[in-house]
């Protein structure tokens, strides 16, 4: 009860600092400026963090073969040693 008290608090203050009337704190052309300075900075950890994730996928991608390639190697190491111990 308490979050949903303050949550219409802050969104009301937030309504009354950018309405374009005299009696508000008529905010509107800084939240602009504001918008317009934090989107590219916002767009740039966007990206680095979506460069970082593309490659810990190719990691993950070149790990998951390696693993594949030794569960390979082990099948074939007891396909023979069973072969040896048959004969």
């Amino acid at each position: 009860m308490t979050a949903l008290i303050i949550g219409i608090v802050i969104l009301l203050f937030t309504v009354y600092s950018v309405l374009p009337f005299e009696w508000a704190l008529q905010w509107w052309p800084y939240v602009i400026d504001f918008l317009q300075g934090g989107i590219p900075v916002l767009a740039l950890f966007i990206g680095l963090v979506a460069v970082l994730i593309g490659i810990a996928d190719i990691r993950d991608r070149i790990e998951e073969k390696k693993e594949k390639a030794e569960a390979e190697a082990q099948e074939n190491e007891v396909s023979v040693s069973n072969d040896k111990v048959e004969k």
